[in-house]
């Protein structure tokens, strides 16, 4: 089956399509990550985006049962310099071109990812089309042209839960009506933190294992692994759309509100931005990723659009309060800028060391903080799990002092 990715801007690349059969669009981009392509294809940061991954060989250890990130690919397409055939691991359930094909997922693959990602850090992700079904290449620039971009673009309404669940597990999963097979004990296994499967943190390593947090997490595009580290360090978490109030939110009476990642444009949810001004003064708040860039909203500050993207399981990241550097995974298009956030009450906590933009922020007075990186990793290092414990501790201080009235600030 021949396959074809036009780019917005002329480039076409030829090569055999895989998975479904049709065409797509989206917004291309690079991911650098070795391993992960599961937890990548399934996480619903990638909606509006076909994803090429840098490493040559994709598909070598199948799928299985316990690496989604949500109940399934969320990606708009899937490029590859060589897909594997067979499937080669203990765990597997099958191979990766059937996954894809029963999720009508179109893939292509035999062409040359370097080049694509030459291109891309050239002159910026961009538009474009997979087809296994039309062989005009023209037309097919000409269809990625006229394609929606990403800038202004809510697609958090897209892979949002739409009611409020108590997180039990994937089960509990009401975004996508969740389709889960194989046997329940496999269904219901936890990763350690070896990114196995196998079980939760052990009682001794929970910062406060005797007690239990109330956690509100935000579904702007939530992560499987998100919810699985907040129940492993002593949270019960309830997961509300996007759209949840927050008068909504604090008749909950949560210890904590938890921001999560999503796709798209962050100043195209403005109506998250507005529950979050109302939450601020009120509760313990952490975010990750599009959270983060809500969050900076919220403050009045501004986000802009990155020229690439920092996508994969490698980027350094510097602590500024103890000068450690941790490596980390990351899949975000878009940035807080750092000039628009310190007159807020705003003070940067974290940066990427290879373009030293903001990746990470708390307020100097509210305990609220973010990260633009993904700490629960899936796939990727484990260097910055401690921001679990960081927000378990602001719940537990808020706690033992909430007999005190929060002052009241003016935001």
């Amino acid at each position: 089956m021949k396959g074809i990715l036009a780019l917005e801007d002329g480039l076409v690349f030829k090569g055999e399509g895989f998975g479904a059969r049709g065409e797509t669009s989206g917004e291309v981009v690079f991911n650098t990550s070795m391993a992960g392509y599961q937890e990548i294809l399934t996480d619903p940061s990638y909606k509006g985006q076909i994803v090429t991954m840098t490493y040559p060989l994709i598909g070598n250890y199948g799928t299985n049962y316990e690496d989604s990130e949500s109940a399934r690919p969320q990606v708009e397409g899937f490029v590859v310099r060589e897909i594997s055939r067979r499937a080669s691991n203990w765990r597997s359930r099958g191979d990766l071109e059937g996954y894809l094909e029963k999720y009508n997922i179109i893939g292509i693959s035999g062409v040359d990812t370097r080049a694509i990602t030459k291109h891309l850090r050239t002159k910026g992700a961009m538009r474009g089309v997979i087809s296994t079904i039309d062989m005009d290449e023209k037309a097919l620039v000409e269809k990625a042209q006229r394609s929606p971009g990403l800038v202004g673009r809510d697609l958090v309404q897209e892979v949002t839960c739409p009611a409020p669940y108590d997180w039990r597990g994937e089960s509990s999963d009401s975004r996508f009506g969740v389709e889960h097979t194989g046997r329940k004990e496999e269904r219901e296994r936890k990763r350690d933190d070896e990114g196995g499967f196998n079980v939760a943190l052990p009682a001794s390593r929970i910062p406060h294992p005797e007690r239990r947090f109330k956690v509100v997490a935000i579904d702007c595009g939530i992560k499987y692994n998100i919810l699985r580290r907040l129940t492993q360090y002593g949270c019960d978490v309830t997961v509300v759309p996007a759209t949840e109030s927050a008068k909504a939110i604090l008749a909950r009476s949560p210890d904590g509100v938890f921001l999560s990642n999503g796709p798209g444009d962050p100043e195209g949810v403005q109506y998250t931005i507005e529950t979050i001004r109302h939450l601020l003064v009120t509760v313990p708040i952490f975010g990750i990723c599009l959270g983060h860039q809500l969050l900076g909203l919220a403050f009045g500050g501004k986000t802009f659009k990155l020229k690439f993207g920092h996508r994969g399981a490698n980027h350094p990241v510097m602590e500024l309060a103890t000068q450690k550097v941790e490596i980390t995974a990351q899949n975000h298009g878009f940035c807080v800028d750092v000039a628009s956030i310190t007159r807020q009450g705003i003070e940067p906590t974290h940066i990427n060391l290879n373009d030293k933009t903001l990746e990470g922020m708390r307020h100097r007075e509210l305990p609220v903080f973010s990260v633009q990186y993904h700490p629960e990793a899936s796939p990727g290092p484990h260097d910055s799990r401690y921001l679990f414990e960081r927000f378990i501790q602001m719940m537990q201080h808020v706690k033992s002092n909430s007999t005190k009235k929060p002052e009241t600030r003016n935001q």
